[in-house]
């Protein structure tokens, strides 16, 4: 309880109760298989980067255009790549979940299987009732994940931002306050201005997939780094006979990474470092890689 005040403790702490449903869905959590075979990505793009998806996200980027503009001459963080994450998190505002977030960490610390990560998080929610956030506030998804970009508590304490200027980072109720967090939390990871985050490519059948492989040992989400190829520049990729999909190549000396999520024969994707602060944001290929091709089909 370290930094909460013994006033918060009293008036939260006795009325929790174990919620078994919310310890019920982290144990169905995909990840908790590390060796079950990963799934073509295909199916999920077309689920994720669907046309509703993508119309819903041309209508919120012109509604929402000169405040996005702003957030992006600021951070470098591109206007649609907030957009696709606001798309992807709570389908543009429209579900941010309704389970009250204190009973939820306090029942996932409990059952234990993630305990240090769920202590963590009871504790930050409770400093930011401390701080004065709102009770509606305090209600989120099942694992805790709270407003419009799905913060979680440490995450909203440590990189939500107040984007008009009244003194609250209101990332439920304020979609100016929602953006400018999103594209703060970006910037925090290491977003680079002015570099895509990556594209589709064709590769050449040609291709030795021995030679690329990347000897880099991850620290942290292995299982999403390991299908990563080594890093190469641009202009290494295009002499070993890859060719853009559509649009134009980036400069020859920018750094790619290579990835083949429908397999040899498919759609290929070289990432830059900008496609790990989308992974930072959610660590999952499908997630990062649906975020970009939506970003860049709400912009078209």
């Amino acid at each position: 309880s370290e930094g909460v005040t013994q006033a918060t403790l009293d008036r939260v702490m006795p009325g929790l109760t174990y919620n078994a449903r919310v310890v019920q869905l982290d144990r169905a959590q995909p990840e908790g298989d590390p060796n079950a075979p990963i799934p073509k990505f295909d199916p999920y793009r077309r689920k994720h980067v669907d046309a509703a998806r993508i119309g819903r996200g041309r209508t919120k980027y012109t509604e929402l255009r000169p405040l996005l503009g702003r957030i992006e001459r600021e951070t470098g963080v591109p206007e649609e790549v907030m957009l696709a994450i606001y798309g992807h998190e709570t389908n543009y505002g429209t579900v941010t979940g309704n389970y009250n977030a204190p009973q939820a960490l306090a029942s996932l610390a409990f059952e234990g299987r993630r305990r240090p990560l769920f202590e963590g998080e009871l504790i930050a929610v409770l400093k930011m009732i401390d701080r004065g956030v709102p009770q509606y506030a305090i209600t989120g998804s099942w694992a805790g994940a709270l407003g419009k970009p799905q913060f979680l508590p440490s995450v909203y304490l440590r990189l939500a931002r107040d984007g008009d200027g009244d003194g609250y980072a209101d990332i439920w109720n304020s979609e100016v306050d929602a953006m400018t967090s999103i594209a703060n939390y970006l910037l925090n990871a290491g977003w680079r201005r002015d570099e895509p985050w990556g594209f589709a490519v064709n590769v050449p059948a040609s291709l030795d997939r021995n030679a690329i492989r990347s000897n880099l040992v991850p620290n942290r989400c292995a299982r999403v780094f390991s299908r990563h190829s080594r890093w190469m520049s641009i202009g290494e990729w295009r002499k070993m006979g890859f060719s853009i999909q559509s649009g134009v190549w980036p400069q020859d000396s920018m750094m790619a990474t290579l990835i083949e999520p429908d397999g040899e024969g498919a759609t290929g994707y070289l990432l830059g470092s900008n496609y790990r602060a989308i992974l930072d944001y959610n660590c999952s290929n499908f997630y990062a890689l649906s975020v970009g091709l939506l970003a860049d089909a709400v912009r078209n």
